[in-house]
């Protein structure tokens, strides 16, 4: 009897053995046959600090869906078994991807148990998510990563964010600057770029600026740009005949968004006051000041206005974009750059260039938001163009001491962005085509 009670303990320990070993067996978490914990995730001592970031979202990311935490090393530290290179490497087979980097797409490589990632700029973003979205599925997987060179564009998903950038006094040339002029020495926000960013983006096109008064000021550019109606100039958030008209912070509050409002410029500038006020006089600064109040009041829209002069702009926009994220209705956000307005009326061009740089360094900010946050709708134009700016043999000249009526660019991403796949309208129709992303077709009717 005892004989017998010992062999079924002995066969029930066996059973529960094999059992798992096989579970073992079936829940092995492996890329290209490597334990997931065999690799070391390596970066480019002298790369940006966006690829660093891209490394360590990798490795969050696998800390929480397998429970293993991979270490994070410069490429200096020393050489590794197995590595998953983040960025532009002379190292291992990161040396075999292209020098030349294509717009709007990334590129993976695998070969012999090492892995590499490249995409220029904030584009390593992208390739982060896409490579943690596709190759990273839970917490006990066997991933294949395709031998060889892959190439890929980015994940988008049905937008719940929505982000709208909008450079004053911007036109087509005031893109055109980086790479034509010496960086500039004394800005302490730019990572050596030689390109606006916004020429990154997938959809591109030019805008019409005029108002009801010709040659539109920044209160009817911005009235057209937030309400989706032409004004005459000096009128905010009002038509042509003084209605108020609803701005896209306004309908995004009644969504149920979170809303934010964000400026170099001041509260009452005339680009946040058209997205977030009502007023006859772009100069009535106590009536734009009391629809702000009220807006702040009624729909908690976070207003961060007056950036010009601090280097802790990109704090505060993590800070913003923080406060945003509590709602569970998705945000809306509008900033706005106004100084490339204001020294291209005095044909600063110095100036002028670090403000671009400034702005440039926004848009990367928030494209690297978007990419790392798939269902981001990002938008970036002007209300006018400023200066009459031409770039004639690589020399840039001003030619004009006001706003001027030509076309300003648009570069736009996300489900949806495709209506501005070489886009040549009217600004009125861009406020209109993003609500009815939110289901609203009549609006600025």
């Amino acid at each position: 009897m005892k004989k017998t009670a010992f062999r079924l303990t002995a066969l029930v320990l066996a059973l529960a053995t094999v059992l798992v070993l096989c579970a073992g067996c079936g829940s092995a978490t492996t890329i290209n046959g490597v334990g997931i914990d065999k690799y070391t995730l390596v970066y480019d001592q002298d790369s940006p600090d966006y690829c660093q970031r891209a490394a360590e979202y990798i490795q969050q990311q696998i800390l929480a869906r397998t429970g293993v935490e991979i270490p994070v090393c410069e490429a200096d530290s020393g050489t590794y078994d197995h590595e998953i290179i983040v960025g532009k490497s002379d190292r291992g087979i990161a040396r075999h991807l292209p020098e030349k980097y294509l717009k709007n797409e990334f590129y993976i490589m695998a070969e012999d148990g090492d892995i590499a990632l490249a995409g220029d700029y904030f584009l390593i973003a992208a390739a982060a998510y896409y490579f943690v979205q596709t190759y990273i599925p839970g917490n006990a997987f066997r991933s294949e990563v395709p031998e060889g060179i892959s190439t890929h564009t980015p994940i988008t998903e049905q937008p719940n964010n929505f982000i709208f950038l909008i450079g004053d006094g911007m036109g087509v040339s005031h893109t055109k600057l980086f790479g034509t002029l010496p960086m500039p020495g004394d800005v302490p926000y730019h990572d050596g770029e030689d390109v606006f960013y916004g020429y990154y983006l997938p959809y591109q096109g030019l805008v019409y600026t005029y108002s009801l008064s010709g040659t539109t000021d920044s209160a009817a550019g911005a009235t057209a740009l937030a309400c989706g109606v032409k004004t005459f100039n000096g009128y905010v958030g009002k038509d042509e005949n003084l209605e108020n008209v609803q701005s896209l912070t306004e309908l995004a509050a009644s969504k149920g968004m979170a809303t934010a409002v964000m400026s170099t410029d001041l509260m009452t500038g005339a680009t946040p006051a058209g997205f977030s006020a009502h007023a006859e006089d772009r100069d009535d600064s106590d009536d734009i000041l009391a629809c702000q109040r009220d807006m702040m009041q009624k729909n908690g829209t976070i207003f961060e206005c007056g950036l010009h002069g601090t280097e802790e702009y990109q704090e505060d926009i993590a800070d913003v974009l923080e406060r945003l994220e509590e709602s569970e209705n998705g945000f809306f956000l509008m900033y706005e750059e106004g100084y490339i307005d204001k020294f291209s009326h005095k044909w600063n061009l110095e100036d002028t260039y670090a403000s671009m740089f400034r702005f440039n360094q926004v848009i990367g900010m928030l494209m690297e938001y978007a990419f790392y946050h798939p269902d981001t709708f990002l938008l970036i134009t002007a209300d006018h163009e400023t200066g009459g700016l031409t770039i004639d043999g690589g020399e840039p000249e001003y030619n004009h001491d006001g706003h001027t009526n030509a076309d300003v660019p648009i570069f736009a991403y996300g489900q949806g962005a495709e209506a501005f796949r070489d886009y040549h309208g009217e600004n009125v129709d861009i406020p209109k085509t993003i609500a009815k992303l939110w289901g609203v077709d009549d609006f600025g009717a």
